[in-house]
């Protein structure tokens, strides 16, 4: 097996698309769209890979092919590839492969050492981070700032058995990153942030302490939320997302991560149509400095309330009463959907 980062000249050529998916291939993929065969199909592209190598009919699944290809870079995409191209021996690090994947693409946690180590590969604990300065472990093993996915990859897969065992000598690669994480999950065990289910409608008001947000920590107008965290303790199929902001709150409205992937443990996870919602939450807004908007600019997100310039902005509305007007539509529309 070898592997050669996607590019146009490789469109006739037949490959293994690995997590992401290309044309003229064979997928071993969980993006929308895939075909990655029915045997091997699971909620990560590189659980996917795993059971790729440990098929007893690989040599029938692949075809025969020995060129592996990726069209990006992230954490997934790094192990699910270094996976096909390692063969069985990776079967030894599944439970520390698993488990990378999920913090890199789904923002999950599972153990400190699966989240450190995927940020270490990709920079963030999320699959789109903001910061766009590159992998850590590409940046350090260069000696420079890398952008180009290709040269990434050459770097860092003959890395990647070590990060996994050894991670914590990788500390100045995710040190920084994990701070911010573990501060948000603590202030979950004091009881500064709090989740409240509603399971019925499938809904998780997440109420964020005020610290998580603090100078050394996200900033809820600059930054994603706390993911990691939130996943980690809240269990709907929606999120809302509070956060206290100047005299009122912060909101936005998001689905788990793992939403976005073709997953088979996890539920699928319907996007819901809001704009009703919308139109609801803008008649209880008292006379403010924003207004509720439909957001899709990030991977998970739905809803947000937000400024003139498309930051967030501080609403004047209760957690309490956001979650009623949520909790109620979504009612609303599980029972449309039961009744169809």
């Amino acid at each position: 097996m070898k592997f050669e980062f996607y590019h146009s000249g490789l469109d006739d050529v037949p490959k293994l698309s690995v997590d992401g998916t290309v044309a003229n291939s064979v997928h071993l993929s969980h993006w929308e769209g895939n075909e990655t065969p029915a045997q091997l199909k699971a909620d990560t592209s590189t659980e996917i890979a795993l059971n790729l190598v440990a098929a007893p009919n690989k040599n029938e699944l692949t075809r025969g092919i020995e060129l592996v290809t990726n069209n990006h870079f992230d954490t997934d995409g790094v192990l699910s590839v270094w996976t096909v191209l390692t063969g069985e021996r990776a079967l030894e690090l599944r439970e520390k492969l698993i488990p990378a994947a999920e913090a890199g693409d789904f923002s999950e946690f599972t153990n400190e050492s699966a989240v450190r180590a995927s940020i270490a590969i990709q920079g963030s604990d999320q699959p789109s981070p903001s910061d766009e300065s590159g992998s850590p472990l590409a940046n350090q093993l260069a000696g420079e700032n890398v952008d180009d996915d290709a040269r990434s990859y050459d770097l860092v897969l003959p890395e990647v058995e070590r990060l996994l065992t050894r991670t914590d000598h990788y500390e100045p690669l995710w040190r920084d990153a994990w701070e911010k994480i573990a501060t948000a999950m603590e202030s979950f065990e004091r009881g500064e942030s709090s989740v409240e289910e509603f399971g019925e409608a499938g809904l998780s008001l997440i109420t964020l302490a005020p610290d998580v947000f603090s100078p050394s920590g996200f900033n809820p107008t600059r930054h994603a939320a706390p993911y990691t965290a939130i996943s980690r303790y809240a269990d709907g199929q929606l999120f809302l997302i509070a956060t206290p902001l100047k005299n009122g709150w912060a909101y936005r409205i998001d689905y788990p991560y793992y939403s976005w992937a073709e997953t088979i443990v996890r539920p699928r996870i319907r996007r819901q149509d809001f704009s009703q919602l919308l139109a609801e939450l803008d008649q209880l807004e008292p006379e403010g400095e924003g207004v509720w908007k439909l957001d899709n600019s990030e991977m998970t997100s739905a809803i947000k309330f937000v400024s003139r310039e498309g930051t967030l902005a501080a609403s004047m509305l209760k957690p309490d009463e956001v979650a009623k007007a949520v909790r109620s539509r979504l009612l609303t529309q599980h029972q449309g959907v039961a009744s169809a």
